[in-house]
């Protein structure tokens, strides 16, 4: 048996190759990963002296040869094949271990293009293919967690077919992955991050029990990491629905840093917000709002779970609750409640992945898209429009109404007051509608909304939601502008005393 081995990341590798020496196994490497196997009394044999071929163009050519690759890629059972490695001198390779020089760490650490450029492995994804295409004869091998397992099943002689195959599954999303960063990376550097390909390349992190509904498969996929990193299981199984639910909540109690936010979803969209004093405070106005819908939903918790505030959320029932960490007491408030799912980041505070773009699929393909972020200078640089001018108060909760309404399907309108959501309407076709529905869930809450603040995260296109908003108090109202009939808007808010601000800025969300 011979194996190749040449890889970049070097962890492991060593008591590998040890291993593999040990089942007879003669070993070809290359470069460092020769050195460093020599340095630790390995047995080995560097590429250039068995190919009779010396490295060229300093490493750019090393392993591109056909004693390589007939090594790796000519069929065992053909007899033709066997023929012609035999007339050329060429041995088999039996094993390939291969993992790519880092390329995304580099484009990190430096912004030097040359050095960017001479990390695109190329010797490295040419031999994991071809070991991979002839993955019956030859085992391939390009994740360091995959050496025990491969050790073991040589020694027992069960490296069977369906092993091999999975190796070859897997090898083959590595080097696409790989292939696909590099796109991406150029794209982003010389196009703006809008090539003619997009790649999308994520890592599977569990199945869920079903899709958004039971006929549907479904899974978790990852990018960077950020859910092994930043997403533990307490109690109970995260659906796909839960998954989309979690993170409309989880968005908006980020959206004020290290505030004590808490924020409840159901079906994606917000029907209780607040930031208050402490997070118990913060729970106990944000579900004020709507605690019909809070029912069966999803509660984000900026900061710590603790024991008073588990038993205060459980006098209702919710289905899930994100936390930035839980205390074990407040965990065991919920030990009897079967059907209550309980999960954590593990940190101070709730973490966003930060990514920089969005896409949504539509029907044969998908719409690519930066990332909607509200700035906080929005806020801080927003135009007075009308007569009247709004109390320190009214500012805050105009800060909080129009996060909140960037992150609520449009057409959507937010009513703040004290730091609390008090009313919302949202995913409406109209304007007007969600101005009228967010007022009729308020009566039925019993919620006085004289004195709030109003967000639109689109401009007004008549005064009719600006007289909805003067008859039940608003006092406040912000909202991006740019309507043909701005002119009537604001007249309408000078007539009622309210104050109005505009943005510049439109926040739609479909």
């Amino acid at each position: 048996m011979r194996a190749l081995i040449s890889v970049s990341d070097k962890d492991g590798v060593v008591d590998f190759a040890k291993g593999l020496s040990e089942l007879g196994c003669e070993i070809l490497s290359t470069g460092g990963t020769f050195k460093l196997l020599s340095d630790n009394g390995i047995k080995a044999i560097e590429v250039s002296e068995y190919t009779k071929s010396p490295e060229m163009f300093e490493g750019r050519v090393k392993t591109l040869h056909p004693k390589i690759h007939g090594g790796i890629l000519h069929k065992r059972d053909d007899q033709n094949h066997v023929a012609q490695a035999k007339q050329h001198d060429i041995g088999t390779i039996d094993l390939v271990c291969v993992n790519l020089y880092p390329f995304k760490q580099t484009t990190i650490r430096t912004d030097d293009f040359g050095e960017i450029i001479e990390n695109i492995d190329i010797g490295g994804p040419a031999m994991l293919r071809s070991a991979a295409k002839n993955f019956k004869d030859v085992l391939v091998v390009c994740d360091v967690l995959d050496y025990d397992e491969i050790l073991t099943r040589l020694k027992n002689g069960t490296c069977d077919l369906e092993f091999r195959r999975n190796l070859m599954i897997k090898t083959y999303e590595h080097t696409a992955a790989y292939d696909s960063m590099i796109a991406n990376y150029m794209n982003e550097r010389f196009n703006g991050g809008f090539g003619a390909s997009k790649f999308i390349v994520a890592s599977k992190v569990f199945d869920t029990r079903y899709g958004e509904n039971p006929h549907q498969k479904g899974a978790l996929y990852e990018f960077e990491y950020f859910f092994s990193n930043n997403f533990k299981t307490l109690k109970g199984e995260a659906s796909f629905n839960n998954l989309t639910d979690i993170n409309g909540a989880l968005m908006l109690a980020t959206s004020f840093g290290d505030a004590p936010a808490v924020a409840i979803v159901k079906h994606s969209n917000p029907c209780g917000f607040a930031v208050k004093e402490n997070l118990f405070d913060s729970y106990v106005e944000a579900l004020k709002c709507d605690p019909v819908s809070a029912y069966g939903g999803v509660v984000a918790i900026n900061g710590t779970l603790d024991e008073k505030l588990a038993n205060k959320i459980n006098e209702i029932y919710v289905e899930v609750i994100i936390a930035a960490n839980v205390k074990p007491e407040a965990l065991k408030v919920f030990e009897s409640k079967k059907r209550i799912k309980i999960f954590t980041q593990e940190n101070k505070f709730l973490v966003r992945a930060g990514d920089k773009y969005d896409f949504k699929h539509v029907d044969g393909g998908f719409v690519y898209q930066e990332k909607d972020e509200v700035q906080d200078s929005e806020i801080a640089q927003m135009k007075q429009m009308g007569e009247h001018t709004a109390n320190t108060q009214q500012i805050q909760d105009a800060k909080i109404a129009w996060k909140v309404a960037a992150l609520t399907k449009s057409n959507c309108v937010v009513y703040v007051k004290n730091s609390a959501l008090v009313a919302i309407g949202m995913g409406m076709t109209s304007r007007v509608d969600a101005a009228r529905a967010a007022v009729a869930k308020a009566k039925d809450m019993g919620l006085d909304l004289n004195g709030c603040t109003l967000a639109s995260e689109a401009f007004f296109p008549f005064r009719d939601s600006i007289d909805i908003a003067s008859e039940v108090g608003v006092k406040c109202v912000i909202e991006p502008g740019g309507s043909i009939r701005d002119d009537e808007v604001i007249a309408a808010a000078n007539e009622h005393g309210i104050a109005l601000y505009f943005t510049g800025v439109r926040h739609f969300l479909h």
